[in-house]
C-alpha cells in the first residue's frame, strides 16, 4: 500500500474513531457493539473475531477497556504514531465537554446559584453505580472463591476508605486467585520474545511525576500522577474508577463536595465515549480555586494521567498476548482481579448511599431507577436527562 493511500486510510479511520467519539453512549458493552458495526462490518479494519480478542486483552489490563481498544486497533493499523492519535481523537470530546460542566458547576457556586436541580441526579448515578456492580458481578463470578473475595474486598474497602486499600486489594485478589492456576487447562506455550520500553516508559513517568510532585508542591503535578497512579491500578472499567477517586478526592482529600462528585458522575451518562472522562472534571473541579485557566489545566492533566497507562499497557501487552494468554496463572488471576473489583464498586456504592438513606426522597429515586435499570431499555444519558428536568420543575 503506497504511502499516499496508507495515509488517506489513517485519517478515514481518525474521522470513523471522532464519529464514535461523538455518539456512543452507555459504556463498553455498548462501545464494542458500536465498533463491531462501524470498524468492522462496515469499513473491515479488523475482523470480528480480533475485536473480540482485543475486547478481551484490554478487560484484564489495568485502564480504561473501550480507550484501550481503539488504540490497539489504531497500532494494529498504523502502529503507535496512528495509536496515541486514535486515543487523543477518541478521548478528546469527552474531556472537552466534562471540563465544561465542571467550569459550570463552579461558576453555579461561586454566583450562589444552587445545585439543588440536580438533588435527583445524585440517586440515580447512586442506582446506576448499583446496576453496574450488580452487571459486573453477574459476569464475572462464577464461584465460591469470587464471592469470598467480592464480599472480603467490599467489606475492608468500606471500613478503610484510604486511596492506598485500592491497590492492596486488586494485587491481593490477583495474586490469591493465580495460586489455583491449577484449575485451569494447560494450554501450549512457545517463546515470548518481550519489548520491555513500554513498561520502563510507565514506571518512568509514575516516578518522574511523583518525584516533581514532592518537590514542587505543585497542584497540577501532583494531580497528574494522583490520576496516574489510579489509571495504572484500575481493572474493570468506569464502575471501579469511580469509587477509587470517590475515596481518593472526596473522603480523604476533600477537593470535592458529595454534592459536585455525583453530579459529575451522573453528568458522565449524558456525555458520550470513554466513562473515565469523569476523571476530568473530578481534576477541573480540584483545581477551582485556580480559577477557569486553572480548571482547564487540571482537567488536561487529569486527563492525561488517566489515560496514558492504559495505553503504555496495550503497547507492552498486545505483541505478546497470544502467548501470555496461555499461562494457567495470568487467567487464574483474572477471576480474583475482577472479583475484588466488583468489591471496590460494592463499597462505593453503600458510601454514597448513606448519607441518603435518610431521605424518603433519595431512596425512592434510587429505587425507581434501579426498577428503570433492570426492567426496560431506556438509554442512562435520557434517564439523566429527565432527573434534571425534574430537578427544574419540581421547587
Amino acid at each position: 500500500m503506497s504511502n499516499p493511500i496508507r495515509r488517506f486510510r489513517y485519517i478515514i479511520y481518525l474521522l470513523d474513531i471522532l464519529l464514535l467519539s461523538f455518539t456512543a453512549f452507555g459504556g463498553p458493552q455498548v462501545h464494542l457493539m458500536m465498533m463491531i458495526e462501524r470498524l468492522v462490518k462496515k469499513r473491515r479494519y479488523i475482523t470480528e473475531e480480533e475485536l473480540l480478542e482485543l475486547q478481551a486483552l484490554c478487560q484484564i489490563l489495568p485502564g480504561p477497556s473501550s480507550t484501550q481498544t481503539v488504540t490497539a486497533i489504531g497500532l494494529k493499523i498504523g502502529g503507535q504514531p496512528l495509536a496515541y492519535l486514535s486515543l487523543l481523537v477518541w478521548s478528546l470530546p469527552a474531556m472537552l465537554l466534562m471540563t465544561l460542566a465542571a467550569i459550570g458547576v463552579h461558576l453555579l457556586e461561586q454566583k450562589k446559584i444552587s445545585l439543588s436541580f440536580t438533588r435527583f441526579v445524585g440517586p440515580m448515578a447512586v442506582a446506576f453505580l448499583m446496576h453496574g456492580a450488580y452487571a459486573i458481578a453477574r459476569k464475572v463470578i462464577h464461584n465460591f472463591q469470587g464471592w469470598s473475595f467480592l464480599i472480603i474486598s467490599t467489606i475492608l474497602a468500606y471500613l478503610f476508605p484510604s486511596p492506598y486499600m485500592t491497590p492492596l486489594l486488586i494485587v491481593s485478589g490477583g495474586v490469591a486467585a493465580s495460586l489455583n492456576f491449577r484449575q485451569h487447562e494447560k494450554m501450549e506455550r512457545g517463546p515470548i520474545k518481550i519489548t520491555w520500553r513500554p513498561l520502563i516508559f510507565w514506571i518512568s513517568v509514575l516516578l518522574v511525576a511523583a518525584g516533581i510532585g514532592t518537590v514542587t508542591k505543585s497542584l497540577p503535578v501532583r494531580l497528574f500522577e494522583n490520576f496516574y497512579r489510579n489509571g495504572s491500578m484500575v481493572f474493570g472499567g468506569g464502575q471501579v474508577l469511580i469509587p477509587i477517586l470517590y475515596n481518593e478526592f472526596v473522603e480523604f482529600k476533600h477537593y470535592l463536595t458529595d454534592q459536585e462528585f455525583l453530579s459529575g458522575m451522573a453528568l458522565t451518562q449524558i456525555v458520550p465515549g470513554p466513562v473515565f472522562s469523569v476523571a476530568t472534571y473530578v481534576g477541573s473541579l480540584s483545581m477551582q480555586s485556580y480559577g477557569i485557566t486553572g480548571q482547564i489545566i487540571g482537567g488536561f492533566v487529569s486527563t492525561a494521567g488517566i489515560f496514558l497507562p492504559g495505553t503504555f499497557f496495550i503497547f507492552f501487552a498486545y505483541p505478546i498476548w497470544g502467548q501470555l494468554k496461555k499461562y494457567r496463572g495470568i487467567r487464574a488471576s483474572l477471576d480474583g482481579l475482577h472479583a475484588t473489583s466488583c468489591g471496590l464498586t460494592i463499597a462505593a456504592a453503600i458510601s454514597l448511599f448513606e448519607p441518603m438513606a435518610v431521605d424518603w426522597q433519595s431512596v425512592l429515586t434510587v429505587l425507581i431507577t434501579l426498577l428503570i435499570l433492570f426492567f426496560t431499555k431506556i438509554p442512562s444519558y435520557l434517564l439523566i436527562i429527565l432527573g434534571l428536568l425534574l430537578g427544574l420543575l419540581i421547587v
